[in-house]
């Protein structure tokens, strides 16, 4: 006779999409075909991704992680991380001779071009972004010292006092909160009507769709948690969307970082990933889950995305 206790019944709900998208999938393959294709030691100037499991993969293949180019020899390939880099990076790479593949994402470069194209025009640029992010530097790198100015939230908007506001122009960050961003927007075309905004939306396909996906996932959670790690742009906002939604929200690197007191009462968890969070650390999450419950999975199905993007022409084919 078998006197264990019965396990509570858990239902857990997949976020879809989640975790990888195609800019930091790029990366990461461009950092193992640069270790195939010219052997170990690669030097990848900052993180590739933000996130720690990628990132201690990648050294065990033989990738070294340096934050400025100075840390580099100049005999061996370095790649620029997907976050993007300021100007003066790549002309330092080519004044030393050095080999570089730039792994910038592609929509992230699609920011550069747009505030290149505001500054040719002549216009004064606000940039809608987290002050010290390493994409919020590679975009004002882009540009000499001075042509655009940082906006973080609401109040910085209202305070903003501009050159001229007839030329003015907005870019974003592209792992922003889609609702902050708005009211950032709103609140900065409120005051100036005329102010010239991207031709498409800034923030990237892939953190908007993780963003509806947590809402729809939040909505029907007693408790939401997002693999990802803390300096993770994308990750940090997928929490703070789960938070509004009416979830408790948790940020954990992996399993190892789950508390299942958090759980206490609850009946449903949300669960996703940010978009440099390998699925693995899903499943490694659903495995402790059964540990402690009879767990149920459910995927919730969203949009599908089909982007890929080309590897750079040293490591095609």
């Amino acid at each position: 006779m078998n006197d264990a206790p019965s396990k509570l019944e858990l239902t857990v709900l997949l976020a879809t999409p989640r975790g990888f998208c195609a800019g930091v999938d790029r990366a990461i393959q461009i950092v193992e075909k640069a270790i195939e294709k010219y052997g170990a030691p690669v030097y990848v100037r900052h993180e590739i991704v933000h996130n720690r499991h990628v990132v201690e993969r990648l050294k065990a293949l033989g990738a070294v992680f340096v934050e400025e180019l100075e840390e580099c020899p100049a005999d061996r390939p370095v790649v620029f991380s997907a976050h993007g880099v300021p100007k003066a990076v790549p002309a330092e790479a080519k004044s030393r001779k050095m080999f570089y593949l730039d792994a910038t994402c592609p929509l992230v470069s699609k920011v550069h071009v747009e505030a290149q194209r505001h500054f040719d025009a002549g216009r004064e640029i606000v940039l809608i972004g987290h002050a010290g992010h390493p994409e919020v530097v590679g975009t004002m790198g882009q540009l000499p010292e001075g042509a655009v100015a940082l906006i973080e939230t609401v109040a910085d908007a209202q305070a903003y006092i501009p050159r001229d506001p007839a030329t003015l122009a907005f870019v974003t960050q592209t792992t922003l909160s889609v609702d902050d961003t708005a009211d950032i927007v709103a609140a900065l075309r409120a005051r100036f009507p005329a102010i010239a905004a991207p031709h498409k939306e800034d923030i990237c396909y892939a953190t908007t769709n993780r963003q509806e996906a947590v809402k729809a996932v939040a909505g029907r959670s007693e408790v939401l948690l997002v693999l990802g790690s803390a300096n993770s742009s994308n990750s940090v906002r997928l929490a703070e969307v789960g938070r509004r939604a009416g979830a408790r929200a948790y940020l954990i690197d992996d399993a190892e970082g789950l508390d299942v007191a958090w759980l206490e009462g609850a009946r449903t968890v949300g669960v996703t990933a940010g978009a440099s969070a390998p699925e693995v650390l899903v499943q490694g999450v659903i495995d402790r889950l059964a540990e402690h419950f009879a767990v149920q999975v459910e995927e919730l199905d969203a949009e599908r995305e089909t982007v890929s993007f080309k590897l750079p022409r040293a490591l095609a084919g």
